[in-house]
């Protein structure tokens, strides 16, 4: 697939897209913003991709938003709409992230801040390169946050150290971030996309469908009730039952041999 700010390759069901701006640190302007959503599109519909991984090139994984191109259209006589923005930008990603039914795994090789940092968080998985730093930013520049940061961090790291991180816009490390919960697995940076993509690998290969169900469940559940998360488990359990994937894992158990699922 050809686009002119992310590199797209797709190998044995893992589709990894690289947000390729790296003399911008990876920040997004409109053209990036077009592309990742055109992407996220074709992974959501390819069945042949099972699972998605997401890094950045270079040094970094994404500073956020491109400023300099913000400060071009607010000096435009139309001006900007910081909230039209978000609506056409930032937001369509980080839904449609959270709404794809296949894993989706951030590499972080970098810093990861503003809108970079929210992109992370939509991520079911996230693995760090040792050097990776992660900031709200947003304060930085007398914003408010952005791109589901107040939503989404709070329940990886907890409120008090989330909203530590987003009003003193102090930058997390690597390790910190291990043990506060925001990554999962720390890497040395030549080794931290191998990695990840071993994992995203051994993810595609799972039913998916069942871990497609898993985002569902996991999603209402950040807003349900006890009762409304019950009754929803029960409605996604009865589509996953019915699954071809299902049957063959009930098989493979009885048989006492390796699944071999098909996303189906």
């Amino acid at each position: 697939m050809a686009y002119s700010t992310l590199l797209y390759d797709q190998t044995a069901g893992v589709a990894t897209i690289t947000l390729n701006r790296p003399d911008k640190s990876n920040a997004f302007d409109e053209t990036m913003v077009a592309e990742l959503l055109d992407a996220l599109k074709t992974i959501e519909r390819d069945a042949q991709v099972r699972a998605l991984v997401l890094t950045g090139a270079g040094k970094h994984f994404c500073a956020g938003q491109d400023l300099g191109a913000l400060i071009e259209r607010a000096q435009t006589p139309a001006g900007i709409s910081f909230r039209e923005h978000l609506q056409k930008t930032y937001n369509p990603i980080v839904a449609k992230i959270r709404a794809l039914e296949k894993p989706a795994l951030a590499a972080i090789n970098g810093a990861a801040a503003g809108a970079g940092l929210g992109i992370a968080c939509a991520c079911d998985l996230r693995y760090a390169a040792e050097s990776a730093k992660f900031r709200m930013a947003f304060v930085g520049i007398a914003l408010a946050p952005d791109s589901a940061t107040s939503f989404l961090l709070p329940r990886l790291i907890g409120f008090g150290r989330a909203l530590d991180m987003a009003i003193t816009n102090q930058a997390l490390d690597a390790a910190t971030a291990l043990q506060c919960g925001l990554v999962t697995r720390v890497c040395a940076a030549e080794e931290l996309l191998p990695q990840t993509q071993a994992v995203a690998a051994q993810l595609a290969r799972a039913p998916t469908r069942a871990i497609g169900l898993t985002k569902r469940a996991f999603n209402r559940g950040l807003t349900a009730n006890l009762e409304d998360a019950l009754e929803y488990e029960a409605y996604l359990q009865e589509i996953a039952g019915h699954t071809a994937d299902h049957r063959e894992g009930v098989r493979a158990f009885i048989e006492k041999r390796a699944p071999n699922f098909a996303g189906k």
